[in-house]
């Protein structure tokens, strides 16, 4: 049990570092962001959005507690960040990788959340 909760608050943790910088680079860092979006295809005005719910998603996945919410917050994550890794691939940039690993991260804290969680239930 002791080396689920060290699993799941480590991943978590930087997960939830990951996006805090990438939210912050969306809006402290918009003019490269907007350049960004723009080689990828992407409608600039998703931006702002995409920025607010990474930093909701943050709130969520710190919460201790597992609900529907949660489980939403994850699925969302998994979703943007495969739609992440396809752009950044199709454009060749190579940051590809920085997706990986916050991909790695999220199945770590969703695994070890589930498992850590539904223990605490019985």
């Amino acid at each position: 049990m002791k080396t689920t909760k060290i699993l799941y608050w480590v991943s978590t943790g930087l997960l939830s570092a990951l996006l805090l910088m990438s939210a912050g680079m969306y809006v402290f860092n918009h003019a490269e962001i907007v350049t960004m979006f723009a080689a990828f295809g992407y409608p600039v005005y998703i931006i702002y959005p995409l920025a607010f719910a990474k930093f909701s998603a943050v709130a969520v996945l710190l919460s201790q507690k597992q609900s529907t919410i949660k489980e939403w917050a994850y699925a969302a994550l998994f979703f943007e960040f495969i739609l992440a890794f396809f752009a950044h691939f199709m454009i060749g940039d190579g940051e590809q990788i920085g997706v990986v690993i916050a991909m790695v991260l999220l199945i770590a804290s969703y695994l070890s959340g589930k498992k850590l969680f539904n223990l605490k239930k019985s």
